[in-house]
């Protein structure tokens, strides 16, 4: 443990103490004296019930300062070793303040069994204590972030094995202002002759073996002469949000989570087809009602035509208004080698002859897709998420391409709003698993928004 993380981390306590006390000085003064924050707008009344200072002081401020550094400690604020950004940092400030606000309001009301002594100043000082808070911390970061650049509190960083450092590890620890990265040697030998050289903190090796006499020499080395041991995994390096430390009784492990769509993640996702869904649904009906009057004029029934689609370990019909001739399935065959896409399994046909004049229409802005959405409202489909295929196309799908029936298939997705039609296969596919692997509701909505903008264009359209 570098001195200055000690003297960092201690330091953070006294600062947010007085943070808090200001804050709720402050916003005593500012009740009393019946000062809005916002001016020339007054929305405070006269205060008719604050008690005298000294026991506000006494009753409130000292335990509530208490409180604070409690939750602050809790959210690990406090941390000796420098492990979060200044953004995430900043983040845990601002829920520090929220949770502390409704402790207070828990307090007097289900233990005190009285409301506080001034609503308005409860708002005013939980507004100070986030502001004085954040300046403190962010202050605090920005000095700390220059004594980095000098050198001060910079953690010396040697690896070690019989292969270097993955790219995407070498290139963050290089970029790092916490680390000092200073090369790389091949044996234990050669990391206690640095450590002779040059005080080392911490030891990346990039080929552990529980059974290798070299591994047990280099563990038993950075134990003895305190240097930090740590290992880059084998395998997932490319993918570290989705890898978590668990256990198994007292058994450390290191666990891949496919998607973050599991649990919670999994639960918001549905909720929000569920919304969404049927808030497009209502919207879009009397225009699907249009779109039905359209084909049945043009080319008679049936009006939908439903298509069988491989989602995850099953098929699923997936709707959709009917765009072709009624045989349109018993001519595949004989145009399959009209096909434009020779990079994979799937089959498409430029100008494709069995589109009928409206269908070619209700593609060029994808409005055959809107019966899509009673597959979401059922459960079958997803908004946003990767294409569904057929399942002869998906007999086709090397072991790489089925990583996309991880999640439930969706309308629309990130390779649909990257070029559709436009895209190789392996470019779909990738762009499939990126949303697979750093799904967020965000992200979800960024979809959405962009997916209306590809679809009034018409870009990509096949």
């Amino acid at each position: 443990m570098k001195r200055s993380e000690i003297i960092f981390g201690i330091i953070r306590i006294p600062l947010d103490a007085l943070a808090c006390m200001a804050a709720l000085l402050l916003a005593y003064r500012l009740r009393e004296a019946n000062i809005d924050l916002l001016p020339r707008l007054q929305l405070l009344t006269v205060p008719g019930n604050l008690p005298p200072i000294d026991y506000y002081v006494q009753s409130f401020v000292i335990p509530a300062i208490i409180g604070y550094i409690l939750i602050a400690a809790a959210l690990r604020l406090y941390s000796l070793r420098v492990t979060l950004g200044p953004w995430r940092e900043i983040w845990r400030v601002m829920l520090a303040s929220v949770l502390w606000v409704a402790l207070v309001m828990a307090w007097f009301f289900l233990v005190q069994k009285q409301l506080f002594f001034s609503r308005a100043l409860l708002v005013i000082a939980t507004v100070l204590l986030t502001l004085f808070a954040l300046a403190g911390r962010s202050a605090f970061i920005l000095l700390q972030r220059g004594l980095l650049k000098r050198g001060i509190g910079v953690r010396t960083v040697l690896s070690c094995g019989g292969m270097g450092l993955p790219p995407i590890v070498l290139q963050d620890l290089t970029r790092d202002i916490r680390y000092a990265y200073v090369g790389h040697v091949s044996s234990a030998a050669n990391v206690m002759q640095k450590h002779t050289e040059r005080a080392l903190d911490l030891v990346l090796h990039t080929d552990a073996n529980p059974q290798s006499e070299e591994t047990a020499k280099l563990i038993d080395g950075c134990r003895s002469r305190q240097i930090g041991y740590a290992f880059v995994p084998p395998v997932f390096t490319d993918v570290p949000h989705l890898l978590s430390i668990g256990s198994i009784g007292l058994t450390p492990i290191l666990r891949f989570q496919p998607t973050p769509l599991d649990g919670w993640g999994r639960v918001f996702k549905r909720s929000i087809d569920l919304l969404l869904g049927l808030f497009f649904t209502i919207i879009a009906l009397p225009f699907m009602i249009i779109i039905a009057l359209f084909v049945v004029v043009t080319s008679g029934f049936p009006i939908f035509y439903v298509s069988r689609r491989m989602s995850k370990g099953c098929t699923v019909p997936v709707l959709k208004f009917r765009t072709m001739c009624k045989d349109a399935d018993k001519q595949r065959k004989e145009l399959e080698h009209l096909s434009h896409r020779n990079d994979g399994p799937l089959f498409k046909i430029k100008d494709d002859p069995r589109i009928t004049p409206v269908g070619k229409a209700l593609r060029r802005f994808s409005l055959d897709e809107l019966p899509q959405l009673f597959n979401v409202l059922c459960g079958q489909l997803s908004l946003i998420g990767p294409r569904p295929h057929l399942p002869d196309e998906v007999a086709k799908y090397s072991d790489y391409h089925k990583r996309v029936f991880t999640v439930r298939p969706g309308i629309t997705g990130l390779a649909q709003i990257s070029g559709r039609s436009n895209l190789s296969f392996d470019e779909e596919v990738k762009l499939d698993l990126r949303y697979i692997e750093d799904w967020s509701v965000v992200l979800d909505l960024w979809i959405l928004w962009r997916t209306f903008f590809v679809v009034l264009f018409g870009r990509g359209a096949d």
